[in-house]
């Protein structure tokens, strides 16, 4: 059996385990820290930069707690509405579905659902693994951590619940298709409209649902588990449909962060007084 050593150790220096890092005694004696001359930096940094932007923006829209309601836009941050104060300016669309026992943004509490989505992601734990922790910062380059642990403990172990988060992620997505048909409603809730606004939310729900199904752990709920497609041809091509979809995981992650936060902002500036919502109909 081997013990992980040739025998030709310099003195002094004793097998370590698989997690105690890469700059040990037992790993190749290079100088540099790194011998990639690219500037492999910078996908990590603008990985970083684009996380950041929008934590930032969505912390403050979450805790704004207002003008987020344009008849007959609501913002996908603040949807369904929750509270009895938005009821008074969402009535209609959305009923009033827990009362107002609580004093904080309905925001917040709506966010949990698809953030936790994201968090988990297989794809969003790369990037910010990357981007933030350094873990590692690109390929062929060794992170600086000295000990290497995983997903096996508290709190990372925490991203094997991606599975639960994903069916609290359908809902999400069926509340926002829900937002985005009564986006052809006028002000006062007759249908025929349709302003930009419904187009901004058209595209968002269409990136939103291809974002979510792309997700790895739709595509083995659909046919991961399969021995035999040619006994399940609906789900095969299911499965392939998915399949496709989760080749451009990351595209879709990205673009339906964009288009979610930009839904958000367009519903800020029309509620907020910034201009009027231009109509083709």
């Amino acid at each position: 059996m081997s013990t992980g050593t040739t025998g030709t150790e310099p003195p002094g220096t004793e097998p370590r385990p698989p997690g105690d890092g890469v700059r040990t005694g037992t790993r190749a004696a290079i100088g540099v820290p790194h011998l990639r001359t690219d500037r492999w930096w910078l996908a990590p940094a603008a990985t970083a930069a684009g996380l950041l932007a929008f934590v930032v923006y969505s912390t403050w829209r979450a805790f704004a707690d207002a003008d987020y309601y344009a008849a007959p836009y609501v913002s996908p941050f603040y949807s369904p509405c929750l509270a009895e104060r938005c009821r008074t300016m969402h009535a209609g669309p959305n009923a009033d579905l827990f009362g107002s026992w609580w004093a904080i943004s309905p925001a917040i509490i709506i966010l949990i659902f698809p953030l936790g989505f994201r968090l988990t992601c297989y794809y969003y734990r790369k990037a910010y693994y990357r981007g933030f922790w350094l873990s590692p910062p690109a390929c062929a380059v060794a992170e600086p951590h000295r000990t290497y642990t995983g997903e096996t403990r508290f709190p990372l172990i925490l991203q094997n619940i991606h599975r639960y988060f994903f069916y609290a992620a359908l809902l999400v997505a069926g509340v926002l298709t829900y937002d985005t048909v009564l986006a052809f409603r006028d002000s006062h809730y007759r249908w025929g409209h349709m302003g930009l606004g419904t187009v901004v939310f058209l595209v968002n729900i269409v990136l939103i649902w291809a974002y979510t199904l792309s997700c790895h752990s739709c595509r083995h709920i659909v046919g991961g588990r399969l021995k035999h497609f040619s006994r399940h041809p609906v789900r095969y091509r299911m499965w392939g449909f998915v399949s496709r979809l989760n080749a451009r995981h990351m595209l879709l992650a990205w673009a339906s962060l964009v288009s979610v936060a930009l839904a958000d902002f367009y519903v800020y500036l029309v509620a907020s007084g910034a201009f009027d919502d231009p109509r083709f109909f």
